[in-house]
């Protein structure tokens, strides 16, 4: 079997005597794209930080091809590309001069190599440009560039999408998908449950320094429960009738795990869980009672209800 490019072996990490990270393992598979998934303050960029040996970890194992990050970490951080946080890129420098910039840093990367990423990261026609003049997505874009400089097994991106519009996130789906398509691994933390979902292979769900779950993102999605929006013209009968089948549970509209947009104007629904082959007969029941059912909307579960449940709907200061 193929060793995974990234392997994280229980790490943990003590600041001024406090515990911050307990116990955390994961791995990452070569041209796999795997998401650090968690609410701010959870954990995400202080694991990061010590993957890249930026800090030191108090306990635990971290291997990127193979060599140790903390004994070999030459080797180790020489095949990986990673941003932290926000790029670091010079606003008064163009895009041109800020990868040549880097460039100079770097051994054996030549003007081609520039080229070659900056066409990856499609900013053929804005790189002769000052950076300063740049949206924040083309400034993640130049991002990204320099951390592929260096032909990297592993890309380590830092809340990509903060900041960016639909445009620009949809942008970058794409383009990491490109590169893991290409055989690199490819490492994202975020808040952002959806566009983890959209993007990633696999998850790894931290919360208080602890990782809740980890798996297949289709896997970790079924764990959760959807449910069911059902809008009647007569509730508070038709609620009493859907109470007669005891497989049949309610959630309170107030509760963390429903999204509140989906309830938008429908001030009467009443929200269910219940298994699919129970619609039907439910609906005939209703009808049989001379409820008018005017609609009924099944949602499909999501990793934020699967985080919701796994935190009890807490998040992290």
């Amino acid at each position: 079997m193929m060793k995974p490019v990234l392997s994280v072996t229980r790490l943990h990490k003590k600041i001024r005597g406090k515990t911050i990270i307990h116990d955390v393992s994961f791995e990452v598979n070569e041209g796999e794209i795997f998401g650090f998934l968690g609410p701010n303050g959870s954990g995400k960029t202080t694991t990061i930080r010590m993957l890249v040996d930026l800090i030191k970890p108090t306990s635990g194992e971290v291997y990127i091809g193979g060599y140790h990050v903390h004994k070999e970490p030459e080797r180790a951080l020489s095949l990986v590309g990673c941003i932290v946080e926000n790029p670091e890129v010079y606003a008064y420098l163009t895009g041109f001069e800020n990868l040549a910039y880097f460039a100079r840093m770097m051994k054996g990367i030549d003007e081609a190599r520039i080229w070659e990423v900056i066409r990856i990261v499609r900013l053929e026609e804005r790189i002769h440009e000052k950076v300063r003049t740049y949206s924040l997505g083309m400034r993640q874009r130049l991002g990204i560039a320099q951390a592929l400089l260096g032909k990297p097994k592993l890309l380590i991106l830092d809340e990509p999408t903060n900041g960016l519009d639909p445009k620009g996130i949809k942008e970058l789906r794409e383009f990491v998908r490109m590169l893991a398509n290409d055989g690199m691994s490819v490492f994202i933390s975020s808040h952002l449950l959806s566009e983890i979902q959209l993007m990633c292979d696999r998850v790894a769900i931290i919360n208080g320094g602890r990782v809740l779950a980890e798996g297949k993102v289709d896997d970790l999605v079924e764990q959760a429960s959807g449910y069911v929006i059902w809008q009647l013209d007569k509730p508070e009968l038709g609620k009493r009738v859907l109470e007669g089948n005891r497989e049949i549970a309610f959630i309170k509209r107030d509760s963390q795990l429903l999204d509140e947009s989906m309830l938008a104007g429908m001030p009467d629904a009443i929200i269910t869980t219940m298994d699919t082959d129970q619609i039907p007969g439910s609906v005939e029941q209703l009808v049989e009672r001379h409820i008018g059912v005017m609609s009924v909307h099944q949602v499909a579960p999501t990793l934020e209800e699967l985080f919701l449940t796994l935190t009890e709907g807490e998040t992290s200061d």
